[in-house]
């Protein structure tokens, strides 16, 4: 078993109102819960998540962990959008998936993994559903590479 921390670097967000939505907020999504919530008004954000990696018995890797959703051979994590009014709780809109098989080979091995994404579509509206290369590129920077 490995830790792996993939690195979201997001820029271009949507603005804290967008199409319908007010006090716009993204974040991570730890199970069924957001995490890391930030106000879609910042100019970039970063969201770093810890994975485990785990060799699987017919040699590929499996990822584990808090933030891993989906099947073994499927396993993803989410950015999630939602509405955060001052005082209120937060109603999820839409989502974003980063499929772990997009990872470079070498993630395996755990340490650090990045990428930065454009995080408004092409309608202005918050990135959502599948987002793949060629849309992000994940790097490997290293066993504890962090700047």
């Amino acid at each position: 078993m490995a830790r792996l921390t993939l690195q979201i670097r997001g820029h271009g967000l949507p603005g804290g109102s967008c199409g319908e939505y007010r006090h716009v907020h993204v974040g991570t999504q730890r199970g069924k819960n957001p995490e890391q919530l930030v106000s879609a008004d910042v100019a970039e954000t970063v969201f770093d998540i810890p994975v485990e990696t785990v060799g699987a018995a017919d040699g590929t890797t499996d990822f584990k962990g808090p933030h891993v959703q989906g099947p073994r051979g499927s396993r993803f994590i989410y950015l999630t959008w939602g509405e955060l009014p001052p005082g209120g709780e937060f109603a999820m809109f839409r989502r974003a998936k980063f499929f772990l098989a997009d990872l470079p080979p070498e993630a395996a091995a755990g340490g650090t993994v990045r990428t930065d994404v454009a995080l408004t579509d092409d309608r202005g509206l918050p990135l959502c559903a599948a987002v793949r290369p060629p849309r992000i590129t994940w790097r490997f920077s290293g066993a504890d590479d962090r700047d």
